[in-house]
């Protein structure tokens, strides 16, 4: 009989944070790609989903739709759920009381970010109040909570007790990213054009990238406004120096349209200073594009020697090398740093976790 490993699907059907819920399905894709001779993958789906991943054995629709399953997971309820091997890719999980020792029941999450406790009014209330309730679930329930680096397990262990049960399982692009054939079409679609750099990250941190691109004399482009920010970014913009018309402020964008702003920017500048997996600075390094990073502690453990690591203050100098001097060896060093992580290597840990539990 096959060992059956059980995803956790969630945002199937209701996407309500696009990177995580990429990160889902290329993780699940690694898992079949790299599962041990006499195991499987399967999924956990809500009720109204509709997701096609090749070469997972067997899917179950749950009877409730995503948000009902939200609210009665945070509960500690999970019918018809059943036991065996579950792998939540979020915080979205049926925790509840197993026996692994008797049953081979296993349950393990996934924290991507610690806002909901570091930086809350970034979230709705409703969004904190279910992360921390989850959170407290995990502490009781969870054999593991996997986290992707390892700046953000420490902190996490500050907030909850889950001494060992803390796993770091570092996240990847998204399977097939990179710039489109119509990289320039899409960029004049988006009204983006000449030498920019990318900014990410939120409120008051993107001011030094902001302040960078008025020294370097070239556009900023923040990705991932959050709706209704423009005006106060343009004004920040504003603030800093930067010219009217050369902040273009926009919002999430798909795969393709953001490999085109990425792979097209002179540098990527990631100011922000949470504990957070950065999702754009390992999209500019898998696209060779340079990097300047705010120094902390996520950013030293995963750019590392991949871009430029630098205090606030010296974020104008790093991004001034980094459109001159210092380009060739920053693309560089960003495509050697982008090749540490796949999706194939992180199910891989996923694999060897659930068999030392």
């Amino acid at each position: 009989m096959s060992v059956q490993l059980r995803v956790v699907l969630d945002q199937a059907s209701q996407v309500v944070d696009a990177d995580q819920a990429r990160a889902a399905l290329s993780l699940t894709a690694g898992l079949v790609a790299t599962a041990p001779r006499g195991c499987v993958v399967s999924a956990l789906l809500p009720r109204g989903a509709d997701v096609s991943v090749s070469g997972v054995q067997n899917v179950r629709t749950l009877g409730l739709a995503r948000a009902e399953l939200a609210t009665t997971w945070q509960m500690g309820f999970a019918p018809g759920v059943g036991g065996g091997l579950i792998h939540a890719p979020s915080l979205m999980a049926p925790l509840v009381k197993h026996d692994r020792a008797h049953d081979n029941d296993q349950i393990t999450v996934t924290l991507w970010d610690l806002c909901a406790w570091e930086a809350p009014e970034s979230l709705s209330k409703t969004q904190v109040v279910w992360q921390r309730a989850m959170l407290k679930r995990a502490v009781k329930h969870a054999d593991a909570v996997v986290v992707p680096a390892h700046s953000i397990g420490q902190r996490l262990g500050e907030i909850a007790r889950l001494g060992d049960r803390i796993r770091v399982i570092a996240g990847a692009v998204p399977d097939g990213f990179r710039v489109p054939e119509n990289a320039r079409s899409r960029r004049e679609a988006l009204q983006i054009a000449g030498q920019y750099i990318v900014i990410s990250g939120e409120g008051d941190s993107l001011t030094a990238g902001f302040r960078a691109a008025a020294r370097a004399g070239v556009d900023a482009v923040v990705l991932d406004a959050v709706d209704g920010s423009e005006p106060a970014l343009a004004d920040a913009a504003a603030a800093a120096g930067l010219p009217e018309g050369r902040a273009h402020i926009r919002g999430h964008l798909d795969d393709a349209d953001r490999a085109a702003v990425i792979g097209g920017a002179a540098a990527l500048v990631a100011t922000s200073e949470r504990s957070a997996w950065p999702w754009r600075a390992i999209e500019a390094m898998a696209l060779s594009v340079p990097v300047v990073a705010v120094d902390s502690g996520v950013h030293r453990d995963v750019i590392a020697d991949g871009g430029a690591v630098v205090d606030a203050a010296e974020v104008s100098d790093a991004v001034g090398d980094a459109l001159g001097a210092g380009e060739k060896r920053l693309r560089v060093l960003a495509s050697d740093r982008a090749r540490a992580f796949s999706w194939a290597s992180s199910a891989e840990r996923v694999w060897a976790l659930h068999a030392e539990l």
